[in-house]
């Protein structure tokens, strides 16, 4: 595995810095990445999963903000980018306009889900509404169940996390902090030319 630190924009940094700190989802995750200012930096931390080292493919089962039940195997055949976030968090604000400018060009090689950590349907559904989002939302605060589908190594350690899954449905990339537009495309690229 591969990572790096990408450092996004000072301005952000600046702007969002004391309102990131309800966002991190793990106790702890600020002495690891954050310099134990008490809350995650706007840095990127980006961690690239080679081919051979991605292991077995997620699996979870989960429902939509409007009660469609989906699985994992929904979302196998192409790149997936799953991005976790609730409305409360200031960079998943931020990076909402960027995640759907994304969905929408590359939609002939990606699936995006996101999945709410924290709301219920109504502000999940909200959020979208007021950002522009219209890929699906998956609500994991009761279940969870999305969260532990990536236990582990690769898990959603921060408040937003976005995965690139490859067509095979196994972490190819995971961004810790708001994530930058050319680097998730770049990301989703290199997902697709990896399968099996």
């Amino acid at each position: 595995m591969r990572t790096r630190r990408i450092l996004v924009l000072p301005a952000l940094l600046l702007a969002t810095g004391a309102a990131v700190a309800g966002c991190t989802s793990s106790a702890g995750i600020e002495q690891q990445w954050g310099d134990g200012k008490g809350y995650l930096s706007a840095d990127q931390l980006v961690t690239e999963v080679a081919p051979e080292d991605r292991g077995d493919p997620i699996e979870f089962d989960s429902e939509l903000s409007d009660g469609t039940k989906i699985t994992a195997a929904d979302y196998q055949g192409k790149v997936a980018v799953l991005n976790f976030w609730f409305a409360g968090c200031v960079p998943c604000r931020t990076e909402a306009a960027d995640l759907q400018a994304v969905s929408e060009d590359t939609a002939d090689d990606a699936a995006f889900l996101g999945v709410n950590v924290r709301d219920q349907p109504d502000t999940a559904d909200a959020f979208t509404r007021r950002f522009g989002v219209t890929y699906p939302t998956a609500m994991d605060v009761d279940s969870g169940s999305v969260q532990l589908a990536f236990a582990g190594e690769t898990a959603p350690n921060a408040t937003p996390a976005t995965f690139v899954l490859d067509p095979d449905g196994r972490v190819s990339a995971r961004v810790l902090g708001a994530v930058d537009p050319s680097i998730l495309r770049a990301l989703i690229e290199t997902a697709a030319a990896t399968t099996e």
